[in-house]
């Protein structure tokens, strides 16, 4: 029997990688470096395709959001995090977060000006509610406030009053710009920058509403919202509680000269006596969506959180043809569940990830990133200032047929964007396991087609989140009905994914999170 104790005991210390015992003294050693080679493996071609060939078959009818396809296919990722035994983010046990939408159709009423009232549409546009009633007008000139020390709201109060105020900026006597302080234009002047700040602006002074006067562009607005109408579309937005208290309307210069003739010339801040009311009156839709999240709780540092991240709608079925998205972005979608799988059976073998792994599927990336934005602006499921990177996976499973080179590639945006080590750590991972070939032409400042703020990752990236945004180029089925899976090339899927998961590997389990370097203020 004392034989057999003896065993025993010798074997249980050599069971046990984390003590030794020097002349009766036991001393802790480091675990050996777990290899995460053995799990990337486990992300393979047949299970890829599996995966997407539900998920984007005719079935999910193109997962456009808010559709019933959306809700298929959030009810099959589901369905997969609880086959892999991975809960839910929320602490309610709910995959599914919900983001309110809203489609913005053209609002109907008027507004009332000293007793004259204009139709909505007719010298007049908005694309909102708007109601109140206000005994005076604040003018602001061209209601801008600038860090150069200019502002038009110095000697005025706005608070809880409507607004008018024209677009444009002040020039001196000398023909030079006063922004500026040279003949060049400041981006006061550009309308598609200059509207939403000037708007953001008031808003900030305490403004319940703005009258925008911009006699260049009041045509083009007119347009749109013409076309809105008498085609019955719209945009699809967040709908948020406060919507309605702000107004913001488009009026004619007409409009603006019976609450102050001298508009034009006039650029003195001042308070108008005036009756206006407005009576405008919302048919936007609601839509419901849902954003689907799942964890992983790091077994270390399990407040520090890595996001990988995918969206999961389309654009859903036009001319009666379905888009199914294999490519945009199912190949992203069940790439992220089999790096999920694969995280999950390291932490079975006791080998999780020091920090939490999120997996987070978004809605209404193809309506303009809303549900990262309501991630990220609205509802933080974990605190961003946790968040210590977000790995964004969408189109990886195709080849760009203008790039020239090894179709073993990937492009690679905005690694080096906010953190150098993030982006040195990206590369040092991929000479070490993949061996893809890393390409950074849309990552260039000036490329035009701007894809680092088209994707999910953006939302994070203007939080100071680190990011690496993983894309296979455009192709010629991108947004058709021939985007079907099909077309994927398993190969590449799997090498991509694998570099996601290596990259992850390295993120959750370093000693200390990635430097943030290059925040922006």
């Amino acid at each position: 029997m004392k034989k057999i104790l003896l065993v025993v005991a010798a074997f249980a210390f050599s069971c046990n990688p984390t003590q030794k015992t020097v002349n009766n003294t036991t001393t802790a050693v480091k675990k050996p470096v777990v290899s995460a080679v053995p799990y990337a493996e486990s992300i393979t071609e047949p299970e890829l395709k599996e995966h997407l060939y539900i998920y984007a078959s005719d079935e999910f009818e193109g997962r456009e959001t808010g559709q019933p396809g959306q809700k298929k296919a959030i009810a099959y990722l589901k369905e997969q995090y609880e086959k892999l035994g991975i809960p839910a983010a929320q602490s309610n046990g709910n995959y599914f977060q919900n983001v309110p939408l809203k489609m913005s159709r053209v609002p109907v009423g008027s507004i009332t000006v000293n007793g004259t009232a204009y139709q909505v549409g007719d010298q007049l546009v908005t694309f909102s509610a708007a109601k109140g009633e206000y005994t005076e007008i604040a003018y602001v000139g061209y209601g801008i406030e600038d860090e150069g020390g200019y502002s038009d709201y110095k000697d005025i109060d706005v608070s809880n009053k409507l607004v008018l105020l024209k677009a444009g900026e002040p020039m001196n006597a000398d023909g030079t710009y006063v922004i500026s302080g040279t003949t060049e234009k400041s981006m006061w002047s550009n309308a598609n920058e200059a509207t939403g700040k000037r708007t953001q602006l008031a808003s900030s002074k305490g403004a319940k509403g703005v009258l925008l006067v911009d006699s260049a562009n009041y045509g083009r607005f007119q347009n749109y919202f013409n076309y809105s109408k008498n085609n019955n579309t719209g945009r699809m937005q967040l709908k948020t509680s406060n919507e309605e208290e702000f107004a913001s309307l488009f009026v004619t210069e007409a409009i603006a000269k019976t609450l102050l003739p001298s508009i034009a010339e006039d650029h003195t801040p001042k308070i108008i006596p005036a009756t206006v009311a407005l009576t405008i009156e919302s048919t936007d839709e609601t839509v419901e969506s849902e954003n689907v999240a799942a964890i992983l709780r790091g077994s270390e540092k399990p407040d520090e959180y890595l996001i990988i991240s995918s969206h999961l709608d389309h654009i859903g079925i036009t001319d009666g043809k379905v888009n199914n998205g294999a490519d945009d972005d199912g190949s992203g979608t069940v790439a992220i569940l089999e790096i999920a799988e694969a995280f999950k059976k390291a932490a079975d073998e006791g080998n999780g990830p020091k920090r939490s792994i999120v997996f987070l599927h978004v809605t209404g990336e193809e309506k303009g990133l809303l549900g990262s934005q309501y991630y990220t602006d609205v509802e933080p499921i974990f605190p961003l200032n946790k968040t210590v990177a977000n790995l964004n996976i969408d189109m990886i499973g195709r080849i760009d047929p203008k790039r020239e080179g090894d179709r073993n590639y990937i492009y690679l945006i905005g690694s080096d964007k906010l953190s150098t080590e993030l982006h040195e750590l990206s590369e040092a991972v991929n000479n070490k396991y993949a061996n893809i070939e890393l390409d950074y032409t849309y990552n260039d400042e000036n490329d035009p087609n701007r894809f680092y703020y088209r994707s999910d990752h953006y939302n994070f990236a203007k939080n100071n989140i680190p990011i690496i945004f993983y894309f296979n180029g455009v192709h010629a089925d991108y947004h058709r009905h021939s985007d079907t899976p099909d077309k994927i090339n398993y190969d590449l899927l799997q090498n991509r994914a694998r570099l996601v998961f290596h990259t992850a590997w390295e993120v959750a389990n370093k000693a200390e999170k990635v430097v943030v370097d290059k925040a922006s203020k």
